[in-house]
């Protein structure tokens, strides 16, 4: 039986995300070499032939000249430049008629983009806090915009901009982390909203049609003295990854019947609207009635082997579901290879 060939297509990270240095937060989305050399050994294992094409400009050529080798691309890629950064490669895959992990090139723009996805969700009565953009630090706020508030930057995942400052109680403290955000990611909107006070919730979903792998929850309550309950940068990167704490992150998490069916309708009515394929991973937050609301969906969401990380939440999520990791990406990619032979 022939192997089937993956081009396997990624984003190296240079430097180590440092919530002290915004230098770093600006390739927190793409992922170290460690990393990518040990998701390329699982593939291997897996019994694929695979072709690492890091996506950069030369991506193109490298995927034209391997074509015809080709069975079926697994898009991990960010992007390099602009906003619309996620929708490069799946459109460069789609010019050239190679099959694909994840969702269209359109579906990846509006993900990535917390502002537009969000309209989406409220053109379709879904839950979603609301928001405000800003594009200058002096704008004036909206009557409806109440503190505490979050700051976040519009089109930025992995914590990348969402420090422990990023919850505002005052002006003053908004418009300075706006200006902060603006001055590390340059022309870049930014997003501000109600900062919710309930329980926080990530839900990694799979399939055409999707079902919900085991719910993880942070228990913010372990968090040090003086460390905002949000998943930060800093809670992130040192607080999860570096600190060993694995008790932190809660799978399954411990949520009523009621709440559940809340979240798991909000996360299939969010998967139809925004109209993604084959795995996404959702964040979704309530407020102090415990009502959920969604906050952005991760695509590709981060997927860390258990060499390098036990935190990654999608393969723990698939983990408590009795998903190994191999076994994980290998059901990513018979999951998109179904899709196409539909």
């Amino acid at each position: 039986m022939k192997k089937i060939t993956i081009a396997f297509l990624y984003n190296v990270r240079h430097r180590y995300p440092d919530p002290y240095d915004p230098r770093t937060q600006l390739e927190a989305d793409f992922d170290d070499p460690i990393t990518l050399k040990w998701i390329i050994k699982h593939f291997k294992n897996c019994g694929y032939n695979i072709i690492p094409i890091e996506a950069d400009e030369r991506a193109y050529g490298k995927l034209l000249r391997n074509r015809k080798r080709i069975d079926i691309a697994f898009n991990f890629s960010e992007g390099l430049f602009g906003l619309d950064r996620e929708a490069q490669i799946p459109a460069i895959l789609e010019i050239l008629q190679i099959p694909y992990t994840g969702s269209s090139p359109l579906s990846q723009a509006l993900m990535l983009n917390k502002a537009k996805a969000k309209e989406i969700l409220i053109a379709n009565n879904i839950a979603t806090p609301p928001y405000q953009l800003f594009k200058n630090a002096d704008e004036k706020l909206n009557g409806d915009m109440v503190f505490p508030l979050i700051v976040k930057p519009v089109s930025e995942g992995s914590g990348a901009g969402i420090t422990n400052d990023s919850v505002v109680h005052t002006q003053k403290k908004l418009i300075k982390q706006i200006t902060r955000i603006q001055q590390t990611f340059k022309r870049e909107s930014v997003l501000v909203e109600p900062f919710l006070t309930g329980a926080e919730y990530s839900i990694s979903m799979i399939g055409n049609p999707p079902r919900i792998l085991p719910i993880i929850s942070p228990n913010h309550a372990l968090l040090p003295k003086g460390i905002n309950p949000i998943d930060s940068f800093e809670v992130k990167w040192i607080f999860e990854e570096e600190g060993g704490h694995s008790e932190y992150l809660r799978c399954p998490a411990p949520l009523s019947n009621k709440v559940s069916k809340k979240v798991e309708s909000l996360c299939f009515a969010t998967w139809k609207a925004l109209q993604i394929r084959d795995w996404c991973r959702m964040d979704v937050r309530c407020d102090a009635k415990h009502n959920p609301y969604v906050l952005e969906v991760n695509s590709p969401p981060g997927l860390l082997p258990p060499e390098v990380s036990t935190t990654s939440y999608f393969p723990l999520a698939a983990k408590t579901a009795g998903i190994e990791y191999e076994k994980l990406l290998d059901l990513i990619i018979q999951t998109a290879l179904k899709r196409y032979k539909q």
